[in-house]
């Protein structure tokens, strides 16, 4: 299966959350077994929680930081981020282009 990011684009905001009444800002592109491959796009503020399973992040456009327990990284087009399960994370003062996919993979906890 073929993803592309102006597939998922075109698909966000999703259906609305209880975290995103507005409108969920990821679409899952594919899945199997433990992993999942998600476009993420938040729009004004990132609103995400600790995930139960580690995950990358692809940054594809636009420009921000990332909070990663407390220590602040910039984070451009091009840039790979780790973070581990159970970790508060987010993005911050990022850009209105900003996308990115995230990876999720691995035992709930993290390996």
């Amino acid at each position: 299966m073929k993803a592309s990011i102006s597939q998922a684009l075109k698909r966000l905001p999703a259906a609305p959350t209880a975290t995103y009444p507005q409108g969920a800002p990821f679409a899952t592109m594919m899945a199997g077994g433990s992993m999942s491959v998600e476009v993420y796009a938040p729009k004004g503020i990132d609103l995400q929680q600790p995930h139960k399973l580690d995950e990358l992040y692809f940054i594809h456009s636009g420009t921000g930081q990332i909070d990663i327990n407390g220590q602040k990284f910039d984070a451009a087009a091009g840039d790979v981020f780790f973070v581990a399960a159970g970790v508060e994370h987010r993005f911050e003062n990022f850009s209105d282009d900003f996308v990115t996919w995230v990876v999720f993979y691995g035992p709930e906890g993290g390996e």
